[in-house]
């Protein structure tokens, strides 16, 4: 086998491309709206039109990137330059967008959680279908992080065998005073293992192999903000893939004030000849996030990923809108990714008859 730094080395890296891309903002709602423009911005696509209810946001965002803020989303359709709609609107919003969105023959980038119901998902899904056009979904806590991008390599390289276990936690502090109204209603955000257990959902599947998996348990609950009763403050899932890789996620509302980051995510990945643990936003007493802890039979070893792969997501995504590919994340795995957090969702409001 490859010697593990040489592997590292010879990562290559995304580079940026030459060409005439352009894309529009539509829906501000959540601030990783920020970070997905400056992405494919990075990657080579141009910003041209934003556009939101709140004035005052879509001014700000097309200012920073030179863009024109319109007042109807037509104007957007109109323009033949503009490829792809990107979104990161109230969570119950985003699904119905993205349909409309695909029916005026653009791609459609939107952040996670893609849908909150079921029957959300089945209307893209057949619209992608009629369509052809693709429904990217910003799965960012691996996509944006450069230690779970370089575990998958890894694991695809054989440095800890095959893969036959999942440990994934999703911690964020919750921050009440900036929170908008929608965050704590249950039908827009849609639930805690909608939302944010989505990140978990698509790396179990990511890391298995398999978009072929079920939710064996699932629970959620509200342990300390009674004061919001539609708020789901924690949320866990066991999960099974068909080629028989499990996992267990947990996700929650209680980061402490003292954390450095935002959360202490975290990702144990156990393969047959070793393992894998991700630190992703922070290595708590140490210092700054995406470590990368590796055993395997030559040894133990500690990597710091920051500089190692880059985000390859953005260019990839590009170039399979460009070209009616599918490089960056096929669109199966994307619907595979929101079909299991919705269903452990359910499971649980079922289990727990929480409403």
């Amino acid at each position: 086998m490859t010697n593990l730094q040489d592997f590292i080395r010879n990562i290559r890296k995304p580079v940026r491309l030459d060409t005439d891309y352009g894309f529009a903002a539509v829906g501000l709602d959540h601030g990783h709206i920020n970070s997905m423009c400056s992405s494919l911005i990075e990657a080579g696509a141009t910003l041209l039109y934003v556009y939101d209810r709140d004035m005052k946001k879509a001014e700000a965002l097309a200012a920073k990137h030179g863009a024109v803020v319109v007042d109807d989303i037509r104007r957007i359709y109109g323009d033949d330059r503009v490829k792809l709609v990107a979104s990161a609107g109230i969570p119950n919003e985003r699904g119905p967008l993205g349909c409309d969105v695909m029916r005026h023959g653009r791609d459609y980038f939107v952040d996670k959680a893609p849908f909150t119901t079921l029957e959300q998902l089945h209307e893209a899904e057949k619209v992608c279908a009629e369509t052809g056009r693709k429904y990217f979904v910003f799965y960012s806590e691996r996509l944006q992080s450069e230690c779970s991008i370089l575990a998958g390599y890894l694991l695809e390289a054989g440095f800890i065998g095959r893969a036959v276990n999942l440990i994934g936690t999703g911690p964020h502090r919750i921050g009440l005073p900036t929170r908008p109204g929608w965050f704590f209603e249950r039908e827009k955000y849609g639930g805690i293992l909608c939302d944010i257990g989505s990140h978990q959902a698509e790396q179990f599947l990511y890391y298995s192999g398999c978009d072929d998996a079920r939710v064996t348990h699932s629970a959620i609950g509200n342990f300390k903000y009674p004061e919001y009763p539609e708020l789901d403050d924690f949320g866990e899932m066991h999960l099974t893939a068909a080629n028989g890789v499990t996992g267990y996620h947990r996700v929650d509302w209680y980061t402490p004030d003292g954390l450095k980051s935002w959360g202490d995510g975290r990702c144990y990945l156990e393969g047959t000849e070793g393992f894998i643990e991700m630190r992703k936003n922070v290595d708590i007493t140490v210092g700054g996030g995406n470590k990368l802890y590796l055993t395997n039979a030559d040894g133990e070893f500690v990597i710091d990923a920051r500089g190692t792969t880059g985000f390859p997501y953005f260019t990839a995504l590009i170039r399979d809108s460009i070209e009616r590919t599918e490089t960056a994340m096929t669109q199966s795995h994307a619907f595979a990714a929101a079909r299991l957090c919705l269903e452990a969702q359910k499971y649980a409001i079922e289990l727990t008859g929480r409403k």
